[in-house]
């Protein structure tokens, strides 16, 4: 009975490690095993040469909670943007246990 209890720990835990590796919990174009930080364009528009910049960010803990308003919308208003001129997003993930996802949005 000994053995069964320890055998089902042991593979407990080797559950919980391996759910955690390679976990990427954000969007990202290149993927980081330990440490991704990344940022790339997403879109561009006829607009003139941006003035301001706006950014917006949500954050995951392990992938389990999560918060935060990544929106353009959001972006705009942190920046007051009216005509936007192009969109880029950036990720950042920390061995899969912290993750936070940004908006970038840049115009007049």
């Amino acid at each position: 009975m000994k053995q069964i209890k320890v055998a089902l720990t042991l593979a407990g835990l080797t559950a919980a490690a391996l759910s955690l590796t390679a976990c990427q919990i954000v969007a990202s174009p290149m993927a980081g095993t330990i440490f991704n930080e990344t940022k790339y364009g997403n879109m561009a528009t006829d607009e003139a040469t941006a003035t301001k910049e706006g950014k917006a960010c949500g954050t995951s803990i392990l992938g389990w909670v999560a918060q935060g308003d990544a929106s353009i919308v959001a972006a705009k208003a942190n920046a007051g943007i009216t005509k936007v001129t192009s969109v880029d997003h950036s990720a950042k993930n920390l061995l899969g246990i912290f993750g936070e996802w940004c908006t970038i949005v840049k115009g007049n």
